[in-house]
């Protein structure tokens, strides 16, 4: 490692509690990596984000297959209004991810959120929504449906209920299609998702996870179209999900 440098960024707004977002850049032969665990993290959970700024900044990425990668915009579990905003901000993007089931909301905020969402992308946008866990499995086959009829129809539901167990119970009751998140970057066994049927689509991190190779490695096997995303990170790690896509 040559270098290293702390940052500290506010956002522009509020997500899932966070003003500000701390971590640690370092840069070596082959550019620079990101280090940006959350802060309640412990060293276990924080170590595979260290190694995957280390791939980054020392070892590099294998060569890309794409010369062009489709993203989302993500909306926060904001006012309605907020999230027509950020949409019709997002300088044409076809797809936007809605956060739902945030703890201390009206619910009926969920809804009106996805409407607003869908009039700002029209009829031919994706809308995929992610709950991080918030729902019991009852709650989960109650609320999609329901979620399902405001975004005008839903590409899928990130991470509806906590456990792999949860999600293929919810995955057998209903239509839409379930996609696992935190089943697969917390778990000790990431291809459960895949061995108990809980999942449509595996969400796949590279900090979380590892690097870009150990995510790489996970796709292959798991069995299941991939969707990358970020973990609210700056640039440089959004750059280690670009190289994974």
């Amino acid at each position: 490692m040559a270098d290293a440098a702390v940052f500290s960024i506010p956002l522009r707004t509020r997500f899932r509690g966070i003003d500000v977002r701390e971590g640690l850049l370092v840069r070596g032969d082959a550019g620079w990596g990101e280090f940006s665990p959350f802060l309640e993290y412990d060293d276990a959970t924080a170590l595979p984000w260290l190694r995957a700024a280390y791939e980054a900044a020392d070892l590099g990425w294998p060569a890309p297959l794409r010369d062009l990668v489709p993203v989302n915009v993500t909306v926060p579990a904001c006012s309605p209004e907020r999230a027509r905003e950020i949409v019709l901000a997002s300088n044409g993007c076809r797809t936007a991810k809605v956060k739902v089931a945030e703890r201390g909301q009206d619910p009926g905020g969920d809804e009106a959120r996805l409407e607003a969402v869908r009039d700002a992308l029209g009829p031919d946008g994706l809308v995929r929504i992610d709950a991080n866990g918030g729902w019991t499995v009852d709650e989960a086959v109650t609320r999609i449906p329901v979620l399902d009829r405001a975004a005008g129809g839903l590409e899928y539901v990130e991470q509806p209920s906590p456990s792999v167990e949860d999600l293929a119970a919810v995955r057998r009751r209903v239509a839409v299609p379930i996609a696992a998140d935190e089943s697969i970057r917390r778990a000790e066994d990431p291809y459960r998702v895949r061995d108990l049927e809980a999942a449509d689509i595996a969400v796949l991190k590279v900090q979380p996870l590892g690097g870009v190779r150990a995510c790489l490695r996970i796709a292959e096997d798991i069995g299941l179209p991939v969707v990358v995303s970020s973990a609210l990170e700056t640039s440089v790690g959004i750059a280690a999900g670009l190289a994974l896509a």
